[in-house]
């Protein structure tokens, strides 16, 4: 049996390591963290193993890394010592923003195989965006393994490593850009009147039932938009309080600050 490790279950790690226990089985993953009393936590939650990082990173075939990049480097290097005597294959797994796969191998000390992913938080419900690529001494085995172990995260989904920095600052950002705007929604129905509960509902679920639209109609979103504009109304009256405000352009701003960001990041 193949065995699934994860260094680190904050947020994102943590919610990667659910889905791969709920995908393989709880006998199959084993995790650490920084503060050993949260993976045991955690451990004691799921079902799975908790260990420190260099037994996980002796043992696991799949090596996640749930590390912010700015403490990349000193978890690696504690690390290269055990992954430098292993004569046995594994694949190292970086989550972290801005950093390459080749910049992931160096740090690690070695020629290994790693694979790069830029997970959101929505996976944990079966609703996320996983784009994922690979250095060249990734096998499709090794791929196989990633996307099974992450069955039922979403759309988990191959792309090219030049793609990924733009596709973190959509997929891995966007949700925090979502929710301001499912607040905002909300907020304004309270000011409308609604009690603060419908309103979060309200706002939440058109939001939801909307990105259906455009991903099971095919439409352009414009399209769509139209579509709810009547002449005179007031959906294309609320249209043009956007467009004033300046809507479409703080959108467009802010994948690209994120994307500066995830530059800067891997420098």
């Amino acid at each position: 049996m193949k065995k699934i490790g994860f260094i680190g279950v904050g947020n994102m790690g943590g919610t990667l390591a659910k889905i791969a226990v709920k995908a393989l089985g709880a006998e199959a993953i084993c995790v650490s963290n920084r503060t050993p009393e949260k993976a045991q936590s955690f451990a004691e939650e799921t079902g799975c193993s908790a260990l420190n990082n260099e037994a996980l990173a002796q043992s696991a075939d799949l090596i996640f890394l749930g590390v912010k990049p700015q403490k990349m480097a000193g978890v690696l290097e504690a690390i290269a010592p055990v992954l430098a005597q292993r004569t046995d294959r594994f694949v190292l797994v970086t989550m972290a923003a801005g950093l390459t796969t080749e910049r992931i191998a160096a740090l690690a000390g070695g020629a290994y195989p790693v694979i790069r992913i830029m997970p959101n938080t929505p996976a944990l419900l079966g609703q996320g965006v996983i784009p994922y690529c690979g250095n060249e001494l990734v096998t499709q085995a090794d791929f196989d393994l990633l996307t099974a172990a992450l069955d039922g995260a979403g759309l988990v989904t191959p792309l090219p490593e030049n793609l990924i920095d733009a596709a973190s600052s959509v997929s891995g950002c966007g949700p925090a850009f979502v929710y301001i705007f499912i607040e905002a929604l909300a907020d304004a129905g309270v000011s409308c009147g609604l009690p603060r509960q419908t309103a979060l509902e309200f706002a939440a679920q058109t939001v939801l039932g909307s990105a259906k639209m455009v991903l099971e109609t095919g439409e352009h979103p414009g399209k769509l938009k139209d579509a709810v504009c009547s002449p005179a109304g007031s959906t294309i009256a609320g249209v043009k309080a956007l467009e004033d405000g300046g809507f479409r352009s703080a959108a467009e701003n802010a994948v690209l600050a994120a994307f500066r960001r995830n530059k800067e990041l891997g420098k």
